[in-house]
């Protein structure tokens, strides 16, 4: 009987399945020392060797861009440091915590903005004492009415010890909503067991389940199954999305990609813009790209398949809209009282103040 095929995991690797070329690798290799690699069966299958701009290979396979760093990125681009009262919590709103139990995925993004703080060589998962304080800090702040479960991916933890979690979290009475923020049903689907929905469901708290892919290609047949048997079970599901050059950052992958996560049962909610993690300034759009694509992508599809177009602002300071505005006042010199609305084709029309 035949294994199953293993993670790709260096540059060398990645280079013997066709995926990055020989001379790349001195440059690779200065990279796979600062930053995680990881490229699953699963992903390695849905890439084109033969496509040197695949988007699936810009997302995962690393590139030697990602040694020139800018002098507006950060190591830690959207605040986490800055709003963890105690390690494994992040408080950065106040109904609502991240908590990152495990450090390491079964992927690792090249535009990741934890890229410094997940894979080998980093914590890889909570201490026995620092989970114990982590819970103690959500259960002393009782506005808290929504766990994030992040890190790292919580799907790389086992069924039994996601269970303890999903349980542990849904004994705090103030804690309504669990969420999961995952890759894993699309990087490697077969992880997603009738055991682990079964840990993702328990009494007491409602479990959200946000997928994270940014092509359509992503949502294979075995990752809608995997994400099917989490609906199925009565766990509903949104999805997050980075906006990424050279993936899809063009009006007809983001239409085919909203439309796919409303075919599997999965509402668009955020696209994100790039954040400033180091060496991904290739990988960034502006934000007037990301604009008018969300723009065009008002005319093009149902409602159902818009996303939110955010900025998570960096510092820490949240995450802020940043779709394009369709409405001003009409008049320049406030004589004019009523309101320029703009409709998806572009076209102004004029709506009345109240009386």
């Amino acid at each position: 009987m035949t294994g199953r095929a293993a993670t790709l995991r260096t540059p060398a690797e990645l280079i013997a399945r066709g995926l990055a070329s020989q001379d790349s690798l001195p440059d690779l290799e200065q990279v796979a020392a600062r930053y995680a690699v990881a490229v699953t069966p699963d992903v390695a299958a849905l890439m084109d060797a033969s496509d040197p701009n695949d988007p699936i290979a810009r997302q995962y396979v690393p590139s030697a861009d990602e040694l020139v760093t800018h002098s507006s990125e950060n190591a830690d681009p959207i605040g986490d440091h800055a709003h963890s009262p105690v390690s494994g919590i992040v408080h950065r709103y106040p109904d609502r915590v991240l908590f990152k139990p495990v450090h390491v995925c079964a992927v690792y993004c090249r535009f990741c903005f934890r890229r410094e703080m997940v894979g080998p060589g980093k914590e890889t998962a909570l201490s026995d004492d620092v989970y114990s304080k982590a819970l103690d800090y959500i259960r002393t702040h009782p506005e808290i009415w929504e766990v994030i479960l992040t890190g790292g991916d919580p799907l790389m933890l086992s069924a039994r010890r996601l269970k303890e979690i999903m349980t542990d979290l849904a004994a705090i009475d103030h804690v309504k909503i669990i969420r999961i923020h995952t890759r894993v049903p699309v990087a490697d689907p077969a992880r997603v067991t009738d055991e682990t929905v079964d840990a993702l469901k328990v009494m007491g708290a409602t479990t959200w389940v946000a997928l994270h892919a940014n092509h359509p290609r992503e949502l294979t047949e075995d990752a809608r199954t995997a994400c099917a048997r989490m609906i199925d079970a009565g766990i509903p599901m949104v999805s997050q999305s980075v906006l990424l050059r050279g993936v899809n950052d063009n009006a007809a992958t983001l239409e085919a990609l909203m439309r796919s996560f409303v075919e599997c049962r999965i509402k668009p909610y955020y696209l994100h813009h790039g954040d400033l993690a180091p060496g991904t300034a290739h990988l960034r759009t502006t934000l007037e790209e990301g604009q008018k694509l969300m723009l065009s992508l008002r005319g093009r599809v149902s409602g159902l398949c818009q996303p939110d177009y955010v900025l998570d602002i960096p510092g820490g300071h949240g995450k802020a809209p940043i779709g394009p505005q369709y409405l001003s006042q009409a008049g320049e010199d406030g004589h004019d009282r009523r309101y320029r609305v703009v409709d998806y084709c572009g076209d102004v029309h004029l709506y009345p103040p109240a009386e």
